[in-house]
């Protein structure tokens, strides 16, 4: 049976004519295709049973045959070798399965004889370390001349072998080039592999992903080129790390691959650039420099330019168009995950106005509305589910100067989200980027100029309690304020942060969970040294004070 695509599955939110949703023709194909129905199954096969509302909550015992649990030596299906009523029933086979599974949530090491079968990265095995897949992009390019510099790192004791991967060998060619001018290593194109493939191309994907032993996927949006290569990289057992600021794809490619992820025992991390590992670390970062028990964090972007001002390239444009005329479907996700709320420790974090005053840096706020809340959010879950850590309240916003600016802001938002909401509005903001976001982004991207002179600083306002009083019933007592800093956000830090996030998955492996699976950076890299590399590289996390209250 052919497998629907996420556009198929999901209405098609470009407004084109004839757009319909397509659904599978048996309940069966449509448990195993749908996000309803992934999250059904791996709601069951969490040992939470099914749902509501499932046809497979009345069958009782009977409802592992359609939910896929292993099958034991007694010729009974059952999710971890036992039935709804906790009695061994799957066999040795299934008991041993299940046994593995629980270890992988407690982010234990699995069993000597499943690492024994793939369950690691074999580095030696591949030809390339590392494969930028989509290095002829806007984008791409950047990653390209980070891995480059990378390469030949005073801090590196071994070789780096890697690739470039595209559609064209010519643009490839032409990247490498570029890269080496700027770099001054005149023989880097003959050091470089070079991969043909093609996102339409299943076969190509999978030959370069078996050459791989982390891909470096630049090519988006997401939400319709990034499925294929995680897929790719799953089947092959080649760890995948992409830039993306999509909550929708980041969580639908968590309930769809997670599990299979951690079968083969590769790491998929998602939001591995500006979105959002200065977000994602820099709390983690105030929690680890807080001498007490961190409960809320507030954090305010700040982005400077130079005389020449900002520019932003329209991928990110349409990603941010794609995904807000498409808001409801993410809704409908969440609620269809049925996830416990993670506990709240301490005082409830406020939310500010959709526009207020940040005295501490004299400056007007507006929520931030890209994945940094999603991304800190779902860390903190992993981290409090799987390593018993508090859980700490986030909320983001970014600085927007004076009145001035907020009434500019103000106006391009209401452009914004009113266009947005219809298909040829959609077709109109991505058409016209330049015109409709005042001239922030275009399909030109910044010149080098602006890239130069721009920087941002994302300043984190925390709270807490020392050690020994308790959250409950008292005020917290602690306050501490932390930074992180660096160049330019779109195309400095986040080829810095994505190299380094690879680098940290292949020399800090006994760092990382015991499993594999689809991560968030916070939930993969919280026990590693990304830190300590981003901040030799210059995107620099410090304590600005500390105070007992």
């Amino acid at each position: 049976m052919r497998h629907l695509t996420d556009s198929e599955l999901c209405q098609n939110i470009d407004g084109s004519e004839g757009s319909h949703r397509l659904l599978p023709p048996t309940w069966e194909a449509w448990e195993a295709q749908s996000p309803r129905g992934l999250l059904w199954r791996t709601h069951a096969r969490s040992g939470r049973g099914s749902p509501p509302g499932h046809p497979a909550a009345w069958a009782g015992p009977w409802a592992w045959l359609w939910l896929g649990g292993a099958r034991g030596t007694s010729g009974a299906r059952c999710a971890g070798g036992r039935d709804r009523s906790g009695r061994g029933r799957g066999g040795c086979c299934a008991r041993y399965c299940g046994r593995c599974l629980r270890r992988r949530r407690r982010g234990l090491r699995p069993a000597r004889a499943l690492r024994r079968c793939g369950f690691v990265m074999a580095t030696q095995q591949r030809p390339f370390h590392l494969v930028v897949f989509g290095a002829s992009g806007f984008t791409g390019q950047f990653v390209t001349e980070e891995v480059a510099r990378e390469q030949v790192s005073p801090e590196r004791t071994t070789h780096l072998p890697w690739a470039v991967a595209g559609r064209s060998r010519e643009k490839l060619l032409r990247v490498l080039e570029r890269a080496a001018m700027k770099l001054g290593r005149p023989t880097l194109s003959s050091e470089v592999g070079i991969i043909i493939c093609d996102i339409t191309n299943p076969a190509s994907l999978d030959e370069m992903a078996k050459q791989a032993t982390v891909v470096l996927n630049c090519v988006g949006p997401y939400r319709f080129y990034g499925e294929p290569v995680i897929k790719a990289c799953i089947e092959n057992g080649t760890s995948c790390i992409d830039i993306s600021g999509e909550p929708q794809f980041l969580e639908l490619m968590y309930w769809k691959y997670h599990e299979k992820a951690a079968e083969k025992g590769v790491y998929i991390i998602g939001s591995s650039g500006f979105d959002s590992i200065p977000a994602d670390l820099g709390v983690i970062y105030t929690r680890d420099k807080m001498n007490g028990t961190l409960t809320a964090v507030e954090s305010f972007l700040t982005i400077c330019s130079g005389p020449e001002g900002l520019s932003i390239h329209d991928g990110t444009w349409k990603s941010a168009v794609y995904g807000f005329g498409d808001k409801s479907n993410l809704k409908k996700l969440r609620n269809e995950s049925d996830m416990k709320p993670v506990p709240i420790v301490g005082p409830k974090l406020k939310r500010r106005w959709p526009i207020s005053y940040c005295r501490e840096l004299s400056s007007y706020s507006i929520p931030f509305l890209g994945a940094d809340v999603s991304v800190v959010k779902r860390t903190q879950r992993y981290l409090h589910e799987n390593l018993e850590q508090s859980p700490v309240q986030y909320a983001a916003y970014v600085t927007v100067g004076g009145i001035t600016s907020v009434i500019k802001l103000m106006f391009a938002g209401l452009f914004f989200l009113f266009f947005v909401r219809f298909g040829i509005g959609r077709q109109l903001l991505i058409k016209f980027p330049w015109l409709f976001s005042f001239g922030y982004f275009s399909k030109q991207g910044p010149t080098q100029k602006q890239i130069d002179a721009s920087s941002f600083t994302m300043t984190f306002f925390g709270q807490g309690f020392s050690q020994g009083v308790s959250p409950v019933k008292n005020k917290p007592n602690i306050r501490i304020c932390t930074q992180v800093k660096g160049p330019e956000a779109g195309y400095v830090t986040t080829p810095i942060a994505m190299v380094q996030a690879a680098m940290t998955l292949l020399n800090d492996a006994a760092d990382l969970p015991k499993a594999g699976g689809v991560f968030t950076p916070g939930a993969a890299f919280s026990r590693t040294k990304l830190i300590d590399r981003l901040n030799e590289r210059g995107i620099e996390f410090s304590v600005i004070s500390s105070t007992e209250v």
